[in-house]
């Protein structure tokens, strides 16, 4: 799944917008491969070798090992720095005061919702700010990231007055739908956060998107490119013209390699990542593309979205009970008047970003089978337009993690809680194996 995609499935599962980052670990090891040719086509025109195994230089090793185990640090502190947050704001009795000043400001429900919410979760992404500037910090110390302090400030504004108009509008049907049934409100916000999922992935690629990077028609500069994705396209039996392929100017802030099919419907397109054109090869962003197409033909589109609305459903149920049981205690102490108050607002978000985060090993390891199979679609789609299928995913395997410094040796623990992908070592050895044509076996997915 495609990193924006999967970005949109979390922000819609929190309801308001309220989003957690989840590492996006991809990783390695083993030994050298073997010298060989270039291949035939491509936009990439480094010297490639022959690779079985996940290897990288002892320098690159280091750097991975160094860069993966502070992106997992960042992301358990984040976790915790989060909870304590909300804590310290539940304690302070920063939410009654915000609750206070809304209810000066109008006895209108919509109006407190503008006014309460942007105060709270302004005052709670402030601080968060320090932790997410050194996870830029760490980003581009480790040459991941190539964006400048100004543009990277510029973006997280941008991305907070987003998730404040969207937590605003939420936050008031949330509250409508608590003073209504509070006792089934968990239930009823679940179920309608799936046409919120739809919805979003609907427009991020004609409105979210384009407030971040910069998209160019890929046939402009790419129109070798378009022609194999265009035969890609047929054999996967997809309808997605060259107008809807885009080339996204990464490189003004990303050295990360990647392509993504995004949207449905008339908002459906395909998007290579202008870094993967200089570091890939033809064939192997071809495989990185009908990775992703197999997202879309295996329909993984709806099977996500049925498991994150069920996933939502069930924590709310979970937070539900745990806000009651809390505030039967802490009620005087927090100065929250019931779960209908704007001020439970914190604790709402406190139960729901705890167990988010305990749930991220059942979640990221339904993704995970998804991501097999769509590497196993993959190798298949591009059979037989790839010179060598298997030679090719494996070459953009070992690309991708040199680029990405993946993990060259993940703990078990790492890999079940953080790892939405397979361990990048896995990835690789299966597609440098995956040969059912020559063995007289039928392909799992394209015949």
């Amino acid at each position: 799944m495609s990193r924006p995609l999967f970005a949109l499935y979390l922000s819609s599962a929190f309801l308001f917008a309220f989003v957690v980052s989840n590492v996006n670990a991809q990783p390695p090891a083993s030994s050298p491969g073997e010298q060989t040719s270039t291949p035939a086509t491509g936009t990439a025109s480094v010297q490639k070798q022959s690779v079985k195994s996940y290897t990288l230089s002892p320098e690159r090793y280091e750097k991975a090992v160094a860069y993966s185990r502070a992106t997992y640090r960042l992301h358990f502190l984040g976790a915790a720095y989060s909870l304590a947050l909300l804590l310290i704001i539940l304690s302070l009795r920063l939410a009654p005061m915000f609750r206070d000043t809304a209810e000066r400001v109008s006895r209108r429900r919509l109006v407190q919702a503008i006014v309460f919410v942007p105060l709270l979760l302004f005052t709670f992404e402030l601080l968060k700010s320090p932790l997410k500037a050194y996870e830029h910090h760490v980003a581009v110390q480790y040459g991941i990231s190539v964006q400048g302090w100004g543009s990277w400030a510029w973006d997280w504004a941008k991305g907070e007055l987003i998730q404040i108009i969207i937590a605003s509008v939420l936050a008031y049907i949330l509250y409508g739908v608590i003073r209504r049934s509070p006792r089934r409100w968990w239930l009823y916000c679940g179920l309608g956060s799936l046409p919120l999922l739809v919805f979003l992935m609907f427009i991020s690629p004609v409105i979210i998107e384009p407030l971040f990077y910069k998209f160019d028609p890929l046939a402009a500069n790419q129109p070798a490119l378009v022609e194999e994705i265009e035969k890609e396209v047929k054999h996967a039996g997809l309808d997605i013209p060259r107008e809807r392929m885009f080339e996204m100017k990464a490189s003004e802030k990303l050295n990360a390699i990647d392509a993504y099919v995004t949207g449905f419907g008339s908002s459906a397109r395909i998007v290579v990542l202008d870094t993967t054109v200089m570091k890939m090869t033809t064939p192997e962003t071809l495989f990185v593309v009908g990775h992703e197409m197999g997202h879309y033909v295996l329909g993984h589109i709806p099977k996500g979205i049925a498991f994150t609305g069920a996933l939502i459903i069930v924590l709310l149920l979970l937070s539900h009970f745990a806000i009651n049981h809390t505030l039967d205690r802490k009620r005087r102490r927090w100065a929250i008047r019931g779960v209908d108050d704007w001020a439970s607002f914190p604790l709402i978000l406190l139960f729901l970003y705890l167990f988010f985060f305990l749930s991220e090993p059942v979640s990221n390891t339904f993704s995970r089978y998804q991501e097999h199979q769509a590497d196993i679609y993959g190798l298949e789609v591009i059979h037989g337009i790839a010179p060598d299928s298997a030679e090719t995913a494996a070459q953009a395997f070992q690309t991708l993690g040199e680029v990405d410094l993946a993990d060259p040796n993940p703990g078990t623990l790492i890999k079940v809680w953080l790892y939405s992908h397979p361990p990048l070592a896995d990835r690789l050895t299966f597609a440098h194996d995956y040969d059912p044509w020559s063995k007289g076996q039928q392909p799992m997915f394209v015949r």
